[in-house]
């Protein structure tokens, strides 16, 4: 007959490797909500984008295209649930003319997370670009359609 061991040896060695366990699961779990967060970021800075350029070529003249556009991007954040004051706006190539090809560039700052040992996930900026041309046959500007 064999006898059993009632001691408690290598007990320490199974609590350490549960609780390495435990603390990998935790930190895989914060990293995929990090992950998740960050598309979730991406899809609003794209839209918020495509909107503020296909307002801006839908203005009535280039005195209102700007804002109009950044009213839009402003809106598709907000609509979102991610903070229009972090966001940044800038009309990367073209200007308000007839056939002209307008891309505007929407940038936001990707989410941050802290782990509890002090180290950080973010830091970085999240960029979505779109471009769109101005109707070459629209009424109201000047000059004639030469690109289509």
């Amino acid at each position: 007959m064999i006898a059993r061991a009632r001691d408690e040896a290598g007990f320490a060695g199974g609590l350490a490797g549960l609780l390495f366990g435990v603390l990998i699961f935790v930190f895989g779990t914060v990293l995929v909500a990090y992950g998740w967060a960050v598309v979730q970021t991406k899809a609003a800075v794209v839209d918020a984008a495509r909107q503020a350029a296909r307002t801006y070529v839908e203005a009535p003249d280039s005195l209102d295209a700007y804002e109009s556009a950044r009213g839009a991007a402003y809106a598709s954040l907000a609509a979102k649930d991610r903070n229009p004051a972090h966001a940044a706006l800038r009309i990367a190539t073209g200007g308000f003319g007839r056939c002209e090809r307008v891309t505007i560039t929407v940038s936001y700052p990707a989410p941050v997370v802290v782990f509890p040992l002090g180290s950080l996930l973010g830091g970085s900026t999240v960029k979505a670009e779109h471009s769109e041309i101005v109707d070459p046959y629209r009424s109201g500007l000047p000059g004639s359609a030469a690109c289509g």
